[in-house]
């Protein structure tokens, strides 16, 4: 990799809630170039390619993606190009021009019929045509042979975009009571932990230079300490809000609550080769969402 002092970083999705918080905490660790779907879409790949060619980063931050998880299960085409090839050609571009990428994955992955907490060597099953177009794309990265940090994370939200904190202050604004899904445990993840993790540890890439990237290179698991259920995060979110009148939160089973595409029962993931790796983790889930829910 170049030498900080002459580093660009392209930093994709900038308007996605990962890519919003990226925007910040990596300013102090180049010219950071921020670009939205308009300046590089996922789903077109020559476009990806050329606007890597023409900034010619050192750092390609990737938190970009096709999200919609629901509606990849007919729109396959769109989600494989966005986060299966589209990370690949990333991946590839970064070799060519001896950059380094990192990139997101997620808990979706894995099949979720583990007991406890998913490590990072775990075999893979994804059940859903998101986490199989997430693992192309980690695969597709990892085949390229360039530098690269892959961070497996899980149940990400904030203040901004489409999450679960958002839907459940909006539906407990309008309603008495909500039933949420109580047998699927994970741990919420704030994206504004991942950006501040992801910049610690690239500014530790940053004064290790090419060897500490040879080292690194590989997937990690970054989420939030400890583990809840949807149920237990919506009971959270009403506690810590200024809502004038909660309301009830039922639990309720997934299969009481079907969509088109099958979760897993269990997201747990260890962060230990992340902390081993790094010296870092995420705060607790709890934490961190008094945190993001902290009045401005």
């Amino acid at each position: 990799m170049s030498g900080a002092s002459e580093r660009t970083i392209l930093l994709t999705g900038v308007n996605g809630q990962v890519g919003f918080e990226l925007a910040r905490t990596l300013q102090g660790l180049g010219r950071v170039v921020a670009v939205d779907r308009k300046g590089l879409d996922l789903g077109d790949l020559d476009q990806v390619r050329r606007v890597v060619r023409e900034i010619k980063p050192s750092l390609i931050v990737n938190p970009a993606a096709y999200t919609a998880v629901d509606k990849a299960e007919t729109d396959v085409d769109a989600a494989m190009r966005a986060n299966g090839e589209a990370p690949g050609v990333l991946a590839e571009e970064a070799k060519r021009l001896g950059a380094a990428l990192v990139h997101y994955s997620t808990d979706y992955v894995f099949d979720g019929m583990k007991h406890g907490a998913y490590v990072e060597d775990d075999a893979v099953n994804p059940q859903n045509v998101y986490g199989k177009s997430k693992l192309v794309g980690e695969r597709a990265i990892a085949a390229s042979g360039c530098d690269h940090l892959i961070f497996r994370t899980s149940w990400v939200y904030g203040a901004r975009g489409k999450n679960f904190l958002l839907t459940m202050l909006r539906l407990g604004a309008e309603r008495d009571e909500l039933s949420v899904v109580a047998d699927q445990i994970g741990a919420p993840t704030w994206a504004n932990s991942i950006a501040v993790l992801t910049s610690h540890i690239l500014a530790q890439g940053a004064c290790g230079g090419q060897e500490w990237w040879q080292q690194k290179s590989g997937v990690y698991h970054l989420t939030a300490g400890g583990e809840t259920s949807w149920h237990g995060f919506a009971e959270a979110i009403f506690e810590t809000s200024s809502l004038a009148k909660k309301p009830l939160v039922k639990p309720i089973p997934a299969s009481a609550y079907p969509t088109p595409a099958k979760r897993p029962a269990n997201s747990r993931m260890s962060n230990d080769r992340l902390a081993a790796a790094f010296g870092l983790r995420a705060p607790h889930w709890r934490d961190a969402l008094q945190l993001c829910m902290a009045p401005r």
